[in-house]
C-alpha cells in the first residue's frame, strides 16, 4: 500500500511538473510572439489561409465524390428501370415466339444463315445461325418466369449436345429468368457456355451487340473461364 501511495505521489508531482513547465514554454512563446509580431503575422496569416482553402477544398472534393456517387447510383436504377420496361415485352411473348425474337436479335447483330427450331425435340439447339466472322452459334431459349432459376439439369443438357450434336463454335444459353444456380452457372464456366441471364438479356434486347455479351459469363462479370485440359 505505501509503495502503490507513493507511486500515485510521484505521478502527480511529475503531472504538476509537466504542467508547471507547459505553461512556462506557453508563456515564452506568447512573448516571443509579441515581440516578434512583425514577422509572425504574415507566416500565422499564410497558415491560416492555408488551412481553411485546403479545408473548403477537402469539403469541395468530398461533395463532388458524393455528388458522382449518387448520380453513378441513379445511372444504375434507371438502366436497371428502362431494361425492365423493354423486357416487359419480352415476357409477354409465348415460347415459340420468345425464340423468333432471339432469332431476330442475332440477325440484327450480323449473325447469318439464322434459323430457328419452333419445335420439341431440337437436343436444345433452338436457334442456330453463324456469326459474321463464320463462327457457328447454337441457342437454347428458355422462357421462365423472372423468379425463377435455371436449374443444373438445364445445362448439363445444353452442354452434352451444343457442341457433340450441333458442333458449336459459340454455345449460348439464354433465358427470361434472373439467375442460373451455382451448379448451372459453374458447369456453364468449366465447359465454356455463354450464360445469359434476364439482366444481360436486357441489355442485349436494349441494343448491346452480340458480340460484347458473348465474353460475359451469367453474372455479367466477364470472368469467363476456359475448361482446364
Amino acid at each position: 500500500m505505501a509503495a502503490r501511495r507513493r507511486r500515485r505521489r510521484l505521478k502527480k508531482r511529475t503531472r504538476r511538473q509537466l504542467q508547471g513547465w507547459g505553461a512556462v514554454a506557453a508563456l515564452a512563446a506568447a512573448v516571443w510572439v509579441a515581440g516578434n509580431w512583425s514577422t509572425v503575422w504574415p507566416i500565422l496569416v499564410a497558415v491560416i489561409a492555408t488551412a481553411v482553402v485546403g479545408g473548403a477544398g477537402w469539403a469541395l472534393l468530398r461533395a463532388h465524390r458524393r455528388a458522382v456517387d449518387q448520380d453513378r447510383a441513379w445511372r444504375a436504377q434507371e438502366e436497371a428501370r428502362t431494361r425492365e420496361l423493354s423486357m416487359a415485352e419480352v415476357d409477354a411473348l409465348s415460347w415459340q415466339e420468345f425464340e423468333t425474337y432471339i432469332a431476330e436479335l442475332c440477325r440484327r447483330d450480323g449473325c447469318t444463315k439464322v434459323v430457328v427450331s419452333g419445335k420439341s425435340g431440337d437436343l436444345g439447339a433452338d436457334v442456330v445461325g453463324y456469326l459474321a466472322d463464320g463462327r457457328k452459334l447454337v441457342v437454347q431459349c428458355k422462357k421462365y418466369a423472372p423468379h425463377r432459376s435455371v436449374p443444373s439439369q438445364d445445362m448439363q443438357k445444353f452442354v452434352g449436345t451444343a457442341r457433340l450434336e450441333h458442333g458449336a463454335d459459340v454455345a449460348l444459353f439464354v433465358t427470361t429468368c434472373r439467375s442460373f444456380t451455382r451448379d448451372a452457372l459453374g458447369l456453364a464456366l468449366r465447359q465454356d457456355i455463354v450464360a445469359l441471364h434476364r439482366d444481360l438479356l436486357g441489355a442485349w434486347v436494349k441494343g448491346a451487340h452480340l458480340e460484347t455479351l458473348i465474353p460475359l459469363n451469367g453474372s455479367g462479370a466477364g470472368t469467363r473461364r476456359r475448361p482446364s485440359v
